[in-house]
């Protein structure tokens, strides 16, 4: 079974150091309480960002994000931008990181006095922990793709679980990632509450028909900043592209499909419900997969001129 977060294997990660509410703590030292409201409820939010050449790439618009979900929850992280950015740069160095790696940027509510839900039972501040990792996605572009099945879990309605929270309660996406394998699959493929086709459990998706690009609305599923980019560079690029609700029986006929996600930036998919998509050459995946890394570079070397 493939994912779409595969890495490759680095000793390394074996003695990282992980940031836990302002210490850096060996890894295997690393823990947060049982009454923790994010082990307890998964009452948190997450980002996960790219280290390249000591740049975190498109850091304003994941802190946009981070930042705009806390505060529709009310979690107060207990720091500003600058305060997070400090933290992940006293965790980057203290690992000796420079590209290539991956982080999880997780907050919680923080420590309950009783196992209890209310909110006001978590008293003692938030709980901040970062994980950093080398980590370089396998070349999914060398291989056939991923599979992915279309699952009976949806992604649900804003009034129940805005899906575009990246919350710690991600039961969801996991029961879905579950219905996929026990169908044979790589990964889901999950519908909207309407049946439209909407995203995978862990990714964006888009398809490719005659040359145009197709993604969902983004109503029922987590705008991501990696899927953002793509449209923005393909429009840019000439490809017309259509955020719009589109049936199975139009990715069925797609002549490429793909996912998008901070991790793996573009993975192609090979199959879809056992049918096969396109014929392989997949020109306008690895024609995004160019905008994409050429666009990081000149991010990169922006920051980097400017700081």
């Amino acid at each position: 079974m493939t994912t779409t977060h595969d890495a490759l294997e680095d000793p390394r990660n074996a003695d990282i150091l992980i940031y836990v509410n302002g210490e850096l703590k060996p890894r295997d030292e690393a823990k947060v309480s049982v009454y923790d409201s994010g082990f307890m409820l998964g009452d948190g939010m997450w980002e996960g960002m790219r280290l390249y050449d000591g740049v975190w790439a498109f850091l304003d618009e994941h802190m946009d994000r981070f930042f705009e979900a806390c505060k529709a929850v009310s979690l107060d992280p207990g720091m500003d931008r600058q305060g997070i950015f400090d933290a992940l740069e006293k965790t980057r160095l203290a690992n000796g990181m420079e590209t290539d790696v991956h982080v999880r940027l997780m907050l919680t509510r923080g420590v309950k006095v009783r196992p209890f839900q209310h909110p006001s039972l978590s008293r003692s501040g938030p709980t901040l922990v970062i994980i950093m990792e080398h980590s370089k996605p396998v070349d999914r572009m060398a291989g056939p793709g991923i599979r992915l099945a279309t699952v009976p879990q949806v992604r649900g309605l804003p009034m129940s679980q805005d899906a575009k929270y990246n919350s710690h309660s991600k039961l969801n996406c996991v029961i879905a990632c579950l219905q996929a394998e026990q169908a044979g699959a790589d990964e889901a493929l999950m519908l909207d509450p309407h049946g439209f086709v909407n995203t995978t459990n862990a990714c964006n998706f888009f398809i490719v028909r005659k040359g145009e690009l197709w993604t969902s609305t983004g109503d029922y599923c987590m705008n991501g900043v990696t899927r953002a980019k793509v449209i923005e560079l393909a429009r840019a690029d000439g490809i017309p592209v259509f955020e719009k609700n589109y049936s199975l029986v139009d990715t069925y006929g797609a002549d490429e499909a793909f996912l998008t996600g901070t991790f793996g930036a573009q993975t192609p998919v090979a199959s879809i419900d056992g049918k096969p998509v396109g014929d392989g050459s997949r020109p306008v995946t690895r024609r995004i997969r160019e905008l994409y890394a050429a666009h990081v570079r000149a991010h990169v070397a922006q920051v980097k001129s400017a700081s």
